[in-house]
């Protein structure tokens, strides 16, 4: 029997190639668009990906289960999904035969109507069911959130049951592997960055499966939720409509083409680190680094509809990687990254900027010691309940393209989170919209400062 895990790490998700490799049938779970990492495994066990198995209609990333059809391949995808790409629906209970591999469908709605785990078993070894595909279901150390398809506290009662009267009930040495770690906009905090774990372990260790009362379950996982990921209605409805595809290739741009682009109005995105941002960076670009994850998700919480965007990146390839990820998040309006890299532009004669960093430990005496200077906390409203600095000084990253800062005008604004990860991104895109004294509190966030013994709230 064949299982491998591929981790898309930017979206925190995994995809799973399953098979038999005595009669060469292999079946992918859960595809990412970018599909030829699969094809290159099966082709190295000598199986064929005849069938694409989805767990449910995807509304974090777009799927790659068009690009295997076209290839042959049959999609198999819960009737409650209602989509409109050819597909074999089926049911709870439905089997697929891979010479000695079974795979049987366990309907788990809660993340979403149609959700549905898929159980493993090889019978070249024995009768008894041995691994599960979890989907968005449950998680290593969490569980899915429940509101992307429907009512919040519906999909939790749905989701309690699932886990109660179907995933749970499998035995507790059965392997379970997610469709998410750690990173996920489709689960808690608690999620883990390990990449399985079993059904035992969870039941021992995983906090929200010890809550039996339905009640206080469904009060516990909806309270708080952080926003819904973005455009994810648009995912939902490519994953759900007739196959589209994304661009694969992108033209590397010259400095003077980039410029044209920049000047027309062109949305600039620097996927460099928010070190090598601060220290340089072209005017009016938006800071959103590709390492450590999120970068497509936070490009698509930013970039409006159809907005034309070019990356530039520390080399060439790096900018390249960052225009093959935007499309599994939608987004299809990349029309080009800086050729040569990020050096090519000043070599140009081009202008440059920079952002002042401050450590979040030295904010507190900053604001004591100056009146003047405006702390814009940029983390979500959840986390606000754990302590603010100023409550009418908060706005989301995300929403500040959009919002109203003409309360920041003429003022010196340092910007902090809660790590100084996303009070970068923020702080590029106060400059870009014209607020140009701002500072970027790195090292640490809001906690740090409310702990220091000069901070005044």
């Amino acid at each position: 029997m064949i299982l491998r895990q591929f981790i898309l790490d930017d979206l925190a998700s995994a995809a799973y190639l399953v098979g038999d490799q005595a009669t060469g049938m292999a079946a992918l779970v859960d595809p990412h668009l970018d599909v030829e990492e699969y094809l290159r495994a099966a082709n190295f066990y000598g199986v064929s990906i005849e069938h694409v198995l989805e767990t449910h209609s995807h509304a974090d990333r777009v799927s790659g289960h068009g690009r295997l059809a076209e290839l042959g391949a049959t999609i198999h995808i819960h009737r409650e999904a209602q989509v409109s790409y050819p597909h074999e629906p089926f049911d709870d209970g439905w089997t697929l035969q891979l010479g000695d591999v079974e795979i049987r469908a366990m309907h788990t709605p809660g993340h979403r109507p149609e959700h549905t785990a898929f159980v493993l078993t090889d019978r070249a070894r024995g009768p008894e069911a041995w691994a599960v595909l979890t989907g968005d279901s449950l998680f290593v150390s969490d569980i899915a959130r429940p509101d992307l398809a429907v009512e919040a506290e519906s999909g939790a009662r749905d989701l309690h049951k699932s886990l109660h009267q179907g995933l749970l009930q499998l035995p507790p040495e059965t392997e379970v592997w997610p469709g998410h770690i750690g990173g996920s906009l489709c689960g808690g905090p608690g999620m883990d960055l390990k990449a399985s774990t079993t059904v035992g372990y969870e039941l021992a260790h995983n906090p929200l499966l010890a809550i039996g009362d339905v009640d206080q379950f469904v009060e516990l996982t909806t309270t708080d939720l952080p926003p819904q990921p973005a455009n994810f209605t648009r995912i939902v409805g490519i994953n759900s409509g007739e196959f589209v595809d994304f661009p694969t290739s992108f033209p590397g741009l010259p400095a003077a083409d980039f410029a044209s682009r920049r000047a027309a109005g062109a949305l600039v995105v620097d996927c460099r680190s928010s070190a090598e941002f601060d220290e340089r960076h072209i005017p009016g670009a938006i800071s959103i680094p590709s390492v450590g994850g999120g970068f497509a998700n936070r490009l698509a919480w930013l970039a409006r509809p159809d907005e034309a965007i070019v990356i530039v990146g520390r080399r060439e390839q790096d900018a390249l990687a960052a225009c093959r990820l935007v499309g599994s998040v939608g987004i299809d309006s990349v029309v080009g990254y800086l050729a040569g890299g990020y050096e090519v532009w000043p070599a140009a004669g081009e202008p440059e900027a920079a952002t002042p960093r401050l450590p979040a430990s030295k904010l507190a005496e900053r604001l004591s010691a100056d009146p003047d200077l405006v702390a814009l906390d940029v983390r979500e409203r959840a986390e606000w309940a754990a302590g603010v600095l100023d409550e009418t000084r908060m706005i989301p990253y995300h929403e500040l393209r959009d919002a109203d800062l003409s309360r920041l005008e003429g003022a010196t604004v340092a910007v902090v989170c809660a790590s100084g990860q996303r009070a970068g991104i923020a702080a590029s895109v106060l400059r870009a919209r014209g607020i140009d004294d701002v500072i970027h509190v790195t090292e640490g966030g809001v906690s740090d400062v409310l702990a220091a013994p000069t901070a005044t709230g």
